[in-house]
């Protein structure tokens, strides 16, 4: 069985005709055979190259559905954000109420308590009245 160049120097006479009688055939086929083994390595190069272009096309992909779902959640948690603080100012303005409520109920309180004490004191200034006039009653009789 003939190698592959030597079956292309028998075949085609043109194939060797452009060769120096320098070279001998043993260093054509050596030179040939460092060509298909560099012509191999460049395959196999390319198909690793793709390869790896694939994985980065997956891994950019990949990024970019996480930086989406990351940028979902900044969204949601912006939101829940914005909804507690909406939720804050409501509870903020219930505690101003209440404790407006609370200071009117104190100041009826305190009124009602000044009113009391003026009626006590109304009271008192009646029976003393009565008194008197018991006292000048039994005095007549």
């Amino acid at each position: 069985m003939h190698s592959r160049s030597e079956a292309a120097t028998t075949l085609n006479p043109l194939y060797t005709s452009g060769m120096s009688t320098g070279v001998s055939v043993d260093e054509f086929q050596a030179l040939e055979q460092k060509v298909l083994r560099a012509v191999e390595i460049v395959k196999r190069e390319r198909e690793a190259r793709a390869v790896a272009e694939g994985e980065v096309a997956s891994l950019r992909q990949q990024l970019a559905a996480q930086a989406e779902a990351a940028q979902s959640q900044i969204a949601k948690a912006e939101s829940q954000a914005d909804t507690v603080q909406s939720q804050v100012q409501a509870a903020q303005s219930e505690m101003e109420a209440a404790q407006s409520q609370a200071e009117a109920a104190q100041r009826e309180k305190e009124a009602a308590e000044s009113q009391i004490a003026a009626l006590n004191q109304e009271r008192d200034a009646v029976r003393q009245r009565v008194e008197r006039m018991l006292h000048q009653m039994d005095e007549l009789l």
